[in-house]
């Protein structure tokens, strides 16, 4: 290797080193979102038989019909009803939890702060088990209300978790400021500690919102006849995934981009308002 060679190498070297980090962070972002391309690609595929699995020729079909396939839509509807309800049950619950636990001493505050962590580190299928032995014990009917009750139950910890640690991270003296400048109760609460605990909320939320529409092994066991939007592609998945899947997966996956998209531009011109 001649001198040229030696300090082009040591260039290359000496780039790559330097920006080591940032290649391995597109490389894992690449792979990441690979299922996401993959599926917004045969999307728009015209299969030849019933199974969605090779190319064989661009088509707008699907995506002009996406409730074509029947019972599809039908599972979506009732995906999307469980999860915002389940969010917002979860949201209620899991931050006044979150409140009691970091503002309040109690005996069983270090129990319950344990207790917090079980559906999370739990394997799925065992509280699964438990909770439709739980139901048939109890003579409930398997099906909307049973997924919904299993559904907060679950999600109810990552909201605690979410919420927990943005409330530890406020600085009591801005409540304390408030009381100062006569505000009471509520009204410190709804416009200093709301406002700060906001963004530990909204991530919870949002974290509830994604676990519950996704669920299928918890939903599974406890669904009874009901079949949500997991459980409609699972079974679909042994007879041929229809395109109009693809359809659904590449709108919500678009919808998701767009609602961060825009958080982060309202971000920026609050940031650049505030400065």
């Amino acid at each position: 290797m001649n001198t040229r060679q030696s300090r082009i190498f040591g260039t290359s070297v000496n780039w790559l080193k330097r920006h080591f980090v940032v290649i391995a962070g597109l490389l894992t972002l690449a792979y990441l979102l690979l299922p996401n391309i993959i599926v917004t690609v045969f999307s728009f595929n015209n299969p030849r038989g019933r199974f969605n699995y090779t190319w064989q020729e661009f088509s707008t079909e699907a995506w002009q019909d996406p409730c074509g396939v029947s019972g599809l839509c039908a599972s979506l509807s009732l995906s999307l009803q469980i999860a915002l309800w389940a969010t917002l049950g979860a949201t209620l619950l899991g931050t006044m939890i979150a409140f009691a636990l970091v503002r309040y001493r109690f005996r069983a505050r270090p129990a319950v702060n344990s207790l917090i962590f079980l559906p999370m580190a739990m394997p799925e299928v065992v509280m699964a088990a438990s909770l439709l032995t739980l139901f048939l014990n109890m003579g409930a009917q398997l099906g909307f209300w049973t997924i919904l009750i299993a559904h907060i139950m679950f999600c109810l910890s990552f909201v605690v978790v979410a919420v927990k640690a943005r409330v530890m991270s406020m600085d009591p003296r801005l409540e304390q400021a408030a009381q100062d400048l006569y505000a009471g109760p509520f009204q410190t609460f709804l416009r200093v500690t709301l406002p700060i605990a906001a963004p530990g909320i909204a991530a919870g939320a949002l974290l509830a919102f994604a676990l519950s529409f996704d669920d299928f092994i918890i939903t599974n066991f406890n669904a009874g006849s009901t079949v949500t939007f997991p459980m409609f592609v699972w079974g679909s998945a042994q007879r041929g995934t229809p395109v109009q899947v693809n359809v659904i997966g590449t709108a919500m996956f678009v919808t998701a981009v767009l609602l961060v998209l825009v958080s982060l531009v309202i971000g920026n011109r609050r940031n650049r308002h505030n400065a």
